[in-house]
């Protein structure tokens, strides 16, 4: 459990990786019966309840099987090996992601490595939705982007770059399905959908010097 990656992730679902490798690896063997839920609390240093939703996480994925009076078994390695190359995936993408939000703020000591890190975004961004088309981007506008202050409507957004502002996250709070009429702020992040180009082309239109 000392993976620094994996401690980004809340605690259940680091648990619930955690027994995943072991299935993968052998150590809990498909038809095992696991140990119970606080054994499970002990092994991984957690709460019972941690435990509880890192067990249900894998039940709901068909990787462990529940039965009334007989505990926790191990059901398949094979989704086990899928969720942690899912996990591995959206990992890889949330840290390119990090390290290009990094560059913008940098940006005109890092203008190269900035160009190299979108292009990257950018193709795995590709690849992750030819697995699911609509799954949410997301783009932080910094005190650099174009336009702030003005309305969804009045920019066109979606005329102008094929994306569909799904979301805005604006501090703690998140403004689910956004009307025409709401305004876009420095440091809002927008959750859009679209096609493979929606990403660059709300870039640039946000961000044109540095696109």
């Amino acid at each position: 459990m000392g993976n620094s990656k994996k401690d980004i992730l809340p605690k259940y679902q680091q648990v619930a990786i955690s027994i995943a490798e072991r299935i993968v690896s052998n150590q809990y063997p498909v038809g095992q019966k696991v140990h119970a839920r606080s054994t499970l609390a002990n092994t991984f240093s957690v709460s019972p309840e941690t435990a509880r939703k890192a067990v249900n996480v894998l039940v709901d994925l068909g990787i462990m099987e529940a039965k009334h009076g007989s505990g926790v078994t191990t059901s398949s390695k094979e989704k086990a090996k899928a969720f942690l190359t899912q996990y591995e995936n959206v990992r890889n993408i949330q840290e390119i992601k990090t390290d290009v939000l990094k560059s913008i703020i940098k940006q005109q000591e890092e203008l190269e490595n900035l160009a190299s890190l979108t292009q990257l975004l950018v193709a795995q961004t590709k690849q992750l939705n030819q697995i699911n088309p609509l799954l949410p981007s997301e783009l932080l506008l910094t005190k650099q982007s174009l336009h702030l202050g003005e309305t969804i409507q009045s920019l066109n957004i979606w005329q102008e770059t094929s994306a569909t502002i799904i979301a805005i996250l604006r501090g703690e709070d998140l403004l689910i399905s956004p009307g025409p009429y709401a305004v876009i702020n420095e440091m809002d992040t927008l959750f859009f959908i679209g096609d493979e180009f929606a990403k660059q082309r709300l870039t640039n239109f946000f961000y044109p010097t540095i696109a």
